[in-house]
């Protein structure tokens, strides 16, 4: 066996491989949709129902392999409960994502994302009336400027279109109702498990959006649609939707849920790496330096991984 095969062998079995991958499968998922965008003249819910169209078995298949027949069968009221989260994660969420891509980069998008976790602590703090420590308010004014730099560069890149102002707006907003949909995963995760649930709350998003499609839509247009836009509405399913959230579960499994999330701090990177080989888009100091705040002020809220354990 190969040095090479040894090492992705150990980090297998430690999780960081499954972590590497999820990272890189999540980051893909705006440069895909961009591509789907360059491909033809498609808009945001006719390319986001093909991605839940291919999604969907294999969202399914996640809450198959999850399932636990030693566990209590579901409720109604959970059921209500994964229903309310499939609608604020991959379907309003998504919805937003994707209409903001149509007009800004998927540098800048993924920049704007990555703030959920500001967004969750500020929604946990209006729940709690708890005061933040100055070291969390810290992070969020180094998290908010970093994103203010990426805008701004942004911004002068397109002559400060409104376009872009739009767009971001539409992508925060995506930022905003996955916040929402992530606070709502807490009363569930512990109870049924992180995959199954995503499995379902997944499935339940893929028939908000294609029953979305269906009465809005233009099913008569599908079939003319070339291969290339199919193509990665069929990449964005399976690389950067069901097998990140499998890999991501098998990291926390592994290596425990702050060494995963820390791993996850590449997406953006890689994101920003990816636009800028496969789309084109600028790379400057301006956009690696937003990048860089914004990565540290989300670390700086997470918690410290214990030293043993």
């Amino acid at each position: 066996m190969s040095p090479t095969q040894v090492r992705l062998r150990s980090w297998s079995q430690d999780g960081r491989l499954y972590a590497v991958l999820a990272a890189v499968g999540f980051s893909m998922k705006a440069v895909f949709v961009k591509l789907g965008y360059a491909a033809a003249p498609v808009d945001a819910l006719t390319l986001l129902a093909l991605r839940m169209g291919f999604a969907l078995p294999l969202f399914l298949w996640l809450a198959w392999l999850a399932r636990d027949r030693d566990a209590e069968p579901l409720s109604v009221k959970d059921g209500i409960h994964i229903a309310v989260l499939g609608f604020l994660g991959y379907y309003l969420s998504s919805l937003f994502d994707f209409y903001g891509l149509e007009t800004i980069t998927a540098g800048l998008e993924r920049l704007i994302l990555y703030l959920y976790p500001t967004l969750v602590l500020l929604f946990q703090v209006a729940l709690t009336r708890q005061r933040p420590s100055a070291r969390t308010l810290q992070a969020l004014a180094i998290c908010y400027l970093g994103l203010g730099i990426g805008f701004v560069h942004d911004l002068q890149v397109t002559g400060w279109s409104r376009d872009v102002m739009v767009g971001s707006a539409w992508v925060f907003a995506s930022a905003v109702t996955y916040a929402l949909y992530y606070l709502g995963t807490g009363a569930l995760v512990g109870r049924i498990g992180s995959m199954r649930l995503a499995g379902l709350a997944g499935s339940a998003s893929c028939i908000f959006v294609l029953g979305h499609f269906v009465a809005a839509g233009d099913l008569a247009m599908l079939p003319a649609l070339p291969p290339t836009v199919w193509l990665n509405g069929a990449l964005m399913a399976v690389v950067s939707t069901a097998l990140p959230i499998y890999w991501l579960a098998l990291a926390i499994g592994r290596m425990g849920a702050a060494q995963a999330a820390a791993v996850g701090n590449l997406g953006p990177v890689l994101t920003l790496f990816a636009a800028w080989l496969l789309l084109g888009e600028p790379l400057s100091i301006y956009q690696l330096g937003g990048l860089a705040l914004v990565i540290l002020g989300v670390a700086r809220l997470k918690p410290k991984a214990p030293s043993q354990r």
